[in-house]
């Protein structure tokens, strides 16, 4: 028996209608959507849709056909960043995002593309206010995660939101530590593009993901070639989904996407956000009580996804990470977790932080458990360092 903390990185286990669905899509639908008239394409292209519209309704997007599906989160930010910002742009961001954003921004700014990247607090918040300052006359795109996948800061999505749209700038957000774990309504948020990880809080396996697109919004494609549509012309299509949808989608993968969409809707996501607030909460209460654990990140719930990091004192981040899993059975990531600005931010650089990573899956007793595991390695660690 294993204790999972590492939902940030995927989610586990998924569903048991995640794992029936994708033999179903293999068994049932093995064709390829979108590339032929016969029963099997027919199916797969079922497949997809479902999957389309089980996220839609997740998300609160209006229009299924607003979805794009990509393989991850990271590609889809590809598609909303570099489709949209040419040099002698100026794009905004903040000092906790993830290098999904980050690499892409640094490339555009290696290309001419002027970058400011606004400064989070220590626990990973950020004043609105500072965000629309940064604005100038050159501005077209602002770029903010919505959920810091290192302390779960969530960030004032629908206030940035309001400023952008206020000033013309596009706004691109990165949900994907918080799509499928708490509720987003994509169309009251006001952004512009909204990226999501299938196989994290969507419950889906790795190699889903997607973009919303809001209606008027056409960055340009990553890649172009064949969708199914239009077979007629060398051009690509101008229209969403296969504006962004080139060559054979994961139909397994979609299949399992829309069957952990599905459940989702099943349970509820203001329960599942709900109940990840209470482990957070249990977590940092009984964590603020061991001595010599550092807790990070903010303290009020409002402003927290279910994502904790920390650190003992006297031990690196791998070595407490590799005592939980191999004393106690419990899974956690440490190190920089591919955002080395956010690190730099609350001041963990470069030796980084265990993180725990809550689902809904997980339980208070496994809390509990964990909060005595860190008392005995801290413990541990104390006396080591006595000569």
């Amino acid at each position: 028996m294993v204790t999972y903390f590492d939902h940030a990185a995927t989610s586990w286990p998924k569903p048991p209608s995640v794992e029936q669905a994708v033999m179903a899509a293999f068994g049932e639908s093995g064709g390829n959507p979108g590339r032929s008239g016969h029963r099997m394409s027919i199916a797969a292209a079922r497949v997809v849709e479902d999957a389309r519209d089980a996220v839609a309704e997740v998300l609160g997007a209006a229009d299924p056909g607003s979805l794009v599906f990509t393989k991850n989160a990271t590609e889809a930010l590809n598609i909303a960043i570099l489709g949209t910002v040419e040099p002698g742009d100026h794009v905004v961001t903040t000092s906790i995002e993830h290098n999904s954003v980050m690499r892409p921004l640094r490339f555009l700014q290696s290309r001419g593309v002027d970058l400011t990247v606004v400064p989070c607090a220590e626990d990973g918040t950020i004043d609105p206010t500072a965000v629309g300052e940064a604005f100038r006359p050159a501005t077209t795109l602002l770029v903010t995660t919505h959920g810091s996948n290192v302390v779960g800061s969530v960030l004032p999505v629908a206030a940035l939101a309001a400023i952008a749209r206020g000033r013309g700038v596009a706004y691109v957000v990165d949900a994907a530590q918080t799509a499928g774990s708490m509720p987003l309504a994509v169309e009251d948020l006001g952004v512009d593009m909204l990226a999501f990880a299938g196989h994290k809080g969507l419950l889906g396996p790795t190699g889903t993901g997607g973009l919303f697109v809001r209606p008027g919004v056409l960055p340009l494609p990553l890649m172009r070639g064949g969708t199914g549509s239009r077979s007629d012309s060398e051009e690509q299509p101008g229209f969403l989904p296969d504006l962004y949808e080139s060559g054979t989608l994961n139909v397994l993968g979609l299949g399992g996407l829309a069957a952990g969409a599905r459940h989702l809707l099943d349970v509820g996501l203001e329960r599942i956000a709900s109940h990840e607030r209470d482990l957070v909460a249990r977590f940092r209460h009984g964590a603020a009580a061991i001595a010599g654990l550092i807790l990070y990140g903010p303290r009020t719930l409002d402003d927290h996804c279910g994502v904790v990091s920390f650190n003992i004192d006297g031990l690196a981040s791998s070595d407490v990470s590799t005592l939980l899993d191999r004393e106690f059975g419990i899974l956690s990531r440490p190190g920089l977790h591919c955002a080395p600005g956010a690190h730099r931010t609350i001041g963990t650089f470069p030796t980084g932080t265990v993180r725990f990573g809550f689902g809904f899956t997980n339980t208070a007793t496994e809390i509990d458990g964990a909060l005595l595991a860190l008392t005995e390695i801290a413990a541990w660690a104390r006396k080591r360092d006595v000569p």
